[in-house]
């Protein structure tokens, strides 16, 4: 079994994020329109927005991924509840049980209301989430947010 580890993220750990974010909305781009631009980065303009509990994640000693969590819900306007605004792992590490492990960490630290949504057409993530969550909470689908449908899985930690 992989060794990994959550690490709660400081600032100087901004830059780092940023560049797997890279990765990450490659990956999402597969599911959804990002167009890259003319420098040939993705555009995100939600860093700050959701820079309140950022972590990355190790495995065998090296980076991982990454998460954002943030205290309240932009879909539902709930708060307080923990809500994953961000959930990466880099494409080696998947179905390994190091997202999995990471997400009952992160869990573990931030008890209390949750909610973790996706986009609809997003089905890897989908996947990741039913897997992961399956029997926590309650399942709704079809919420409109930012010109998106969104499936939103909403749950107490620890469940």
């Amino acid at each position: 079994m992989i060794a990994a580890s959550l690490i709660a993220a400081t600032y100087s750990d901004r830059p780092v994020i940023a560049r797997l974010m890279q990765l990450y909305l490659y990956d999402m781009a597969a599911q959804a329109p990002f167009a890259i631009g003319a420098d040939g980065a993705y555009a995100y303009d939600f860093l700050d927005r959701f820079w309140q509990h950022p972590y990355l994640f190790h495995a065998d000693g090296q980076i991982a991924g990454f998460a954002l969590v943030i205290d309240h819900c932009p879909l539902t306007g709930r708060t307080p509840c923990w809500f994953m605004a961000e959930f990466f792992v880099l494409r080696p590490l998947r179905h390994r049980a190091v997202g999995r492990r990471m997400v009952q960490a992160i869990l573990a630290r931030q008890t209390g209301p949750w909610h973790v949504a996706t986009q609809t057409q997003n089905q890897p993530g989908d996947a990741f989430w039913s897997d992961v969550l399956p029997t926590l909470g309650r399942r709704e689908q079809g919420l409109q947010f930012d010109d998106a449908d969104w499936t939103l899985r909403a749950f107490d930690s620890p469940p």
